[in-house]
């Protein structure tokens, strides 16, 4: 957690640099100093127009974190008037977020759609430096290739770990791979389904299907992991936006284990 005594109060954090990925996806690199994983967000304010859940989507130990924003409503849309050098205000980081240590170790999938790569981006990093980067197989899906996010980081992985990188849909002459992530579970070279980990991370029908394709493949439930990130609001549990029968996402989750996670009521 920050400094911050009081868990309401935001602090304010100096945006170090923006990168943009898209017409609407942006990264602020924003400076903060505390502990923080993979798979934690914090909440984002600007003063007057609210705040939003954003997921870190990088981590500089000590100096700073990634908030991958989505230019999607009245706060975001304030956000993306921000500038290098300029703050915002912030709150967490809160959330579980993913145990690193569990995935590097041995065989491990990660299948993320979308801006789902944002969450996991710091666990794909782990596995690409780790010392069997070959056991471990990424599925990245996209909508289309305007809508990549972390071109570089794509490009290194690819060359790191087994990555399979794939769009919804393409323009006629795309060179790359078409079809939903799904379609490529069945092709993913594992030597053994049944003790190897797993991460999903996406919208909910994504998921939802991805896990089922890792079922078939011999998986276990309690070695998949997903990340229930829908109708976050306050990230104190104080709200009741994000619960979903008895669990407060932002308080529970947002990671999940599979096995908690389908038992879950929305």
């Amino acid at each position: 957690m920050s400094s911050q005594t009081n868990p309401y109060v935001p602090f304010p954090s100096k945006v170090l640099e923006v990168v943009r990925h898209t017409k609407k996806e942006y990264t602020f690199r924003m400076a903060f100093a505390g502990d923080v994983r993979p798979g934690q967000f914090f909440e984002v304010s600007v003063p007057k127009f609210g705040e939003a859940p954003i997921s870190v989507s990088g981590i500089v130990p000590g100096e700073s974190v990634d908030l991958t924003i989505r230019r999607v409503g009245r706060v975001t849309n304030e956000m993306f008037d921000t500038y290098a050098g300029q703050s915002l205000l912030l709150r967490g980081p809160y959330g579980n977020g993913f145990d690193v240590g569990r995935y590097v170790d041995g065989e491990c999938v990660v299948v993320a759609g979308g801006t789902g790569v944002s969450p996991v981006r710091g666990v794909i990093e782990a596995l690409a430096r780790s010392a069997t980067p070959r056991d471990k197989h990424v599925v990245v899906g996209f909508r289309s290739p305007d809508d990549m996010l972390f071109r570089d980081d794509l490009a290194r992985w690819d060359k790191a770990l087994d990555l399979t990188l794939t769009v919804d849909a393409a323009p006629e002459g795309y060179a790359g791979n078409v079809g939903l992530v799904t379609k490529y579970i069945p092709e993913l070279k594992l030597r053994d389904p049944v003790t190897a980990q797993a991460v999903v991370v996406g919208p909910p029908p994504m998921m939802h299907f991805t896990v089922l394709g890792l079922l078939q493949r011999g998986f276990a439930e309690e070695n998949i992991w997903v990340s229930q990130e829908r109708k976050m609001c306050c990230g104190l549990g104080k709200c009741g936006h994000c619960r979903i029968g008895e669990k407060y996402v932002c308080l529970d989750g947002p990671v999940f284990n599979y096995t908690e996670s389908k038992t879950l009521i929305d």
